[in-house]
Parts: C-alpha cells; structure tokens; sequence
C-alpha cells in the first residue's frame, strides 16, 4: 500500500497557497510534489492538495493507497463524502470521483507534527505563485 501526505496552505485566507504532496512508495521510494494554486481560503487549499494527490494516483497507477492528512475537515469531508460548508462541494465532488478510479482508498487524519514534510512542501508551493519580480 502507498502512503500520501497531503498539506494545503495558504499566506492569508484566502491568499496566494500551495499543496504539498509526499509519496512513501512500498520499496522505500519517496517522491516529492509541490503545486502553487493561486488565492483561495487554507480549507480550499487542503481539498486542492487531496485533488492533486489523487490525481497524481492516477497518473501513476498507484490503486491501493492510504492517503494522510492533519486536515480534519477534509478526512471527515471524505470519509462521511458530505461537507456543511457548500463552497466545498464542487471539490469533495471532485475528490470522490477521482477516489472510485482507485481500487482501495484509505484516508486518515494524522496530527501535523506527523505531516512535516507535505506541510513544507506546500509552503515551497507558495513560493512559486509568486512572480520574480515579487521575490
């Protein structure tokens, strides 16, 4: 089973945000994934991250995997496939639709002292919103 780490984050909220993306592959492969998103609200960019991760399943024909997160709004988004905010549903809508391509999908929150990795790499995702000339 593949592990994935997901963290959205954002420098504002709404403000410029990235997601983060960390594979531990079965043979102790790792790979690393950073996806600058533009403006929107953190809970927006914690979706956005769960999207991309899945999405990168796809892609890379990864069926069984155990996705992880320290966002409880989007595990429990998934886990009960229902959130009370609307401005949500268009992308848990999403995220179900691209979970049923996979043959097993597992999520699981975890605390953030365990999702450093994603966290950072979503920070770096930031970053690449940003222009040269605002660096």
């Amino acid at each position: 089973m593949i592990e994935i780490y997901i963290d959205g984050a954002s420098a504002g909220d709404p403000g410029l945000s990235g997601a983060g993306v960390y594979v531990k592959v079965g043979n102790g492969t790792t790979h690393s994934f950073r996806f600058p998103i533009g403006t929107m609200s953190n809970h927006e960019a914690e979706f956005r991250a769960l999207i991309h991760g899945l999405e990168l399943c796809i892609e890379n024909n990864w069926r069984i995997v155990s996705f992880r997160t320290d966002s409880q709004a989007v595990e429990s988004a998934m886990d009960k496939k229902y959130v009370k905010d609307k401005r949500y549903t268009n992308m848990l809508e999403e995220a179900i639709d691209l979970s049923e391509k996979l043959d097993l999908f597992f999520i699981k929150w975890i605390p953030s002292k365990q999702n450093k990795i994603a966290d950072e790499l979503a920070r770096q995702a930031i970053q690449l919103n940003k222009r040269p000339s605002d660096v």
